[in-house]
């Protein structure tokens, strides 16, 4: 059975569990790559900010308030604080970064130990995943209620007193996955008008599993291990934004152009023009020749290129926001590392690509096949698009907080056995009875009927000898109609 926050003896304590038992059971922890390394058992920034996110919602926790996408982020910050997870570490000569909380597709956290009575008897302590969990909610009694409480007081968030929390119910990945793969469809018809939605249904059947993109290696087992170690490494000692986005971008270059780049690396390393010059024109040759990373939903990309038309920017960045929620998660990593880049690129203050050209007018020509390429979308339209992506980098691959909530019905209304159609926030349609359908029909059949002998019997076109066959006819097959219409 159900029961509410405020019969816990300390609010605070058992939301603060329960978020840790959903990340520690939900978030997806497996083996991943980052930079030149390959870290076990670690999780994504982004994903765990979703989870939660929806987990906060789910239950509400706080009511019915608005909680931005922000204020979770802090929440993750203060369970890296609290050990509850760390970052998986990534040295640069020597020095470990700042342990701050990314919503990222590319920072990589890792479950800590977790505090037991056997800890304080010298017994070693297990290393709690998704893959070795076993059901019980984290130890937080080391940590007082009172830091907690003020933790959600410097949030502005309040445990409620009334909602019901039913910690029996789980969902599987599988149906979350689905739920959320068909709220994002139908929140993008909702924006967006598409000619055909044969694409989108194609869309929802698509198997995640996707092969690897020609020309990224095993960087494990590759013989070109050291160029990019090399390249890396330099990058790294520069602590220069525009040469760290590069050097992401190259782990999907192959090999023999990252042999390339590393034989013609400049006499004078302290010549960081000449080194952003050889890497841009290595990415920007890979990328003029790469099949385009958004060639799915190819309908989206005129729709969204309409928004921009019409200068419905927001309602066109929620759209675009969406379509890439809809890219599979190999090509979304790329995509962002690319259009990363390409902003930096592209800033005015930044390395003089060519002496006669705008940054910004030389980066959107050399990528843009790279990104669309639309044979039904203008130029003009495309080169709107591509910019558009380019100066909202940053916010295009956040989820939307309107989406989070359909999302956080459905699987509350499944989680409780509801219909989950029921409330899903869509407004195409109104939901009706089965009595009340059938009256409705017969209604609007009978005006449609009324409205048709009316337009017989007034049409001075007609001679009488065709009004009189017409009349003949309609009274043989709804005499009632026509009784009611010209009497007996």
């Amino acid at each position: 059975a159900g029961f509410s926050v405020a019969q816990k003896p300390f609010g605070a304590t058992y939301v603060w569990s329960s978020i840790i038992n959903t990340l520690q059971t939900q978030v997806e922890v497996k083996r991943r790559r980052h930079h030149l390394k390959r870290h076990n058992d670690c999780f994504v920034g982004s994903e765990a900010v979703d989870v939660i996110f929806s987990h906060l919602i789910q239950n509400k926790y706080f009511g019915d308030v608005d909680i931005p996408r922000a204020k979770v982020v802090r929440v993750c910050q203060a369970l890296m604080d609290y050990k509850v997870f760390e970052a998986v570490p990534t040295k640069v000569f020597g020095k470990d970064k700042k342990p701050t909380f990314e919503d990222s597709s590319c920072s990589l956290y890792r479950f800590t130990t977790v505090p037991s009575q056997d800890s304080q008897s010298g017994k070693e302590n297990k290393l709690y995943s998704p893959s070795r969990y076993s059901g019980a909610l984290f130890k937080s009694s080391d940590i007082k209620s009172a830091s907690l409480e003020d933790l959600w007081e410097n949030l502005s968030l309040k445990p409620t007193n009334s909602p019901p929390v039913n910690i029996s119910a789980t969902l599987s990945p599988q149906v979350i996955n689905e739920v959320w793969q068909e709220e994002t469809i139908g929140r993008l018809l909702q924006l967006v008008d598409l000619p055909l939605l044969d694409s989108l249904l194609k869309q929802q059947e698509v198997v995640s599993k996707v092969p690897q993109p020609k020309g990224q290696p095993d960087l494990v087992n590759s013989s070109n291990y050291l160029d990019r170690g090399i390249l890396k490494a330099y990058s790294d000692s520069q602590e220069d934004e525009w040469l760290s986005a590069a050097t992401d971008c190259l782990e999907y270059l192959p090999d023999q152009m990252v042999v390339d780049i590393s034989r013609n690396f400049p006499e004078q390393p302290e010549r960081i023009d000449l080194v952003k010059e050889l890497l841009f024109d290595a990415i920007g040759k890979y990328y003029s020749s790469r099949e385009p990373l958004l060639n799915h939903l190819s309908d989206v990309h005129n729709g969204i290129a309409e928004l921009l038309v019409n200068g419905k920017t927001e309602i066109a960045l929620e759209a675009t926001q969406l379509f890439l929620k809809l890219l599979d998660s190999q090509n979304r990593e790329e995509f962002r590392r690319l259009l990363y880049f390409m902003a930096g690129a592209a800033h005015p203050s930044e390395f003089k690509l060519q002496k006669e050209s705008d940054n910004r007018m030389v980066v959107k020509r050399i990528f843009s096949k790279a990104i669309v390429d639309n044979k039904n979308l203008s130029k003009g339209k495309t080169d709107l698009l591509v910019l558009f992506l380019m100066d909202h980098q940053k916010d295009v691959f956040k989820i939307p907080g309107t989406l989070h909530k359909i999302v956080s019905v459905k699987l509350m209304a499944i989680q409780k056995g509801r219909d989950p159609n029921r409330d899903t926030g869509y407004i195409y349609c109104q939901r009706i009875d089965q009595s009340d359908y059938s009256d409705h029909t017969q209604k609007t059949t009978k005006d449609e009927l009324m409205n048709l002998l009316k337009t017989i019997d007034e049409d001075s076109k007609l001679s009488a000898k065709e009004k009189k066959k017409l009349l003949g006819q309609f009274y043989k097959c709804h005499p009632d109609i026509f009784i009611e219409y010209f009497g007996d």
